[in-house]
């Protein structure tokens, strides 16, 4: 198995250069072809203007949709066109409450979408929900790249984070191609059920699976000395110098991690490292 179709969609010209710098190493590791969807985004609410500005509203944000697209697809085609990949781009315009159709579509025919960080300084409003779409309605896993720092498709060290979850699981076996090339996966387990089905071998299963996949990993059980699991996660990342984090996304209901915080939202705030998610 390997990732042979790859998709990033560019709706910002200002950080659209991490997710295609990362997509372009990708599409060389597994000789893989690259797609660059250049969405201009129609951010209008017309039930909120007065009668009468709907038509005026409606034509010039369409029209700055539509050159936003444009300088996104010359861009892209710049940069594609010279990294000696295969690769194709495309352009269109979407409403902001319609984003998730257009980009569910092309994430079911990918193997993996490759996207930057969805919050932070300078992020537009609709980075989040096409990350959302691709993992839910498209159920194709995510890359997500951090702002900084050049990606490395083959990353020798991963933390693959199990918890025993559905969605732990669906992330590992999706992120297969890159566990079965670095030279160690670390399962890290963080303050693991004492009544659990694992309490006497936390993670030994998953690891007897991976090692059938000829993965070499080892399994880390670490306490919970901070107060998010996301931060106990990224400094473990630190102090073994992992390359990527495997884990499950939105373990909980995606209205209460954008209200109250959650695991995937902590993480894609703070993490320094590429973070793989699948849900």
């Amino acid at each position: 198995m390997a990732y042979k179709s790859l998709l990033t969609v560019l709706t910002d010209r200002a950080i659209a250069e991490p997710p295609l710098a990362a997509l372009i190493a990708l599409a060389r590791e597994f000789d893989a072809h690259a797609e660059a969807l250049c969405l201009g985004v129609d951010r209008t609410q017309t039930g909120y203007y007065y009668a009468g500005a709907n038509a005026l509203i409606l034509q010039e944000t369409l029209e700055r949709a539509n050159a936003e697209a444009a300088e996104l697809l010359d861009y892209a085609n710049g940069i594609l066109g010279s990294a000696g990949v295969r690769w194709s781009t495309e352009e269109g315009v979407a409403q902001i409450a319609d984003l998730g159709r257009h980009v569910a579509y092309r994430a079911r025919f990918s193997d993996l979408v490759v996207m930057p960080k969805p919050y932070g300084k300078d992020r537009g409003a609709e980075v989040e929900p096409i990350v959302e779409a691709a993992l839910f309605e498209g159920r194709a896993p995510v890359l997500v790249v951090p702002d900084e720092g050049d990606v490395n498709p083959h990353p020798s060290t991963i933390i693959a984070a199990w918890n025993e979850s559905v969605e732990a699981l669906a992330a590992i076996r999706r992120a297969l191609p890159f566990l079965k090339r670095a030279d160690l996966v670390r399962v890290v387990i963080i303050d693991p059920p004492k009544h659990g089905p694992e309490r006497s071998d936390p993670g030994g299963l998953l690891s007897q699976m991976l090692a059938r996949h000829g993965v070499r990993c080892e399994i880390d059980v670490l306490s919970k000395t901070m107060s998010r699991v996301s931060d106990v996660l990224n400094r473990h990342a630190v102090d073994t110098a992992a390359e990527m984090i495997v884990m499950g996304a939105y373990g909980h209901s995606r209205f209460r991690e954008a209200i109250l915080g959650g695991a995937t939202r902590n993480m894609l705030e703070q993490a320094k490292v590429p973070v793989f998610m699948a849900h």
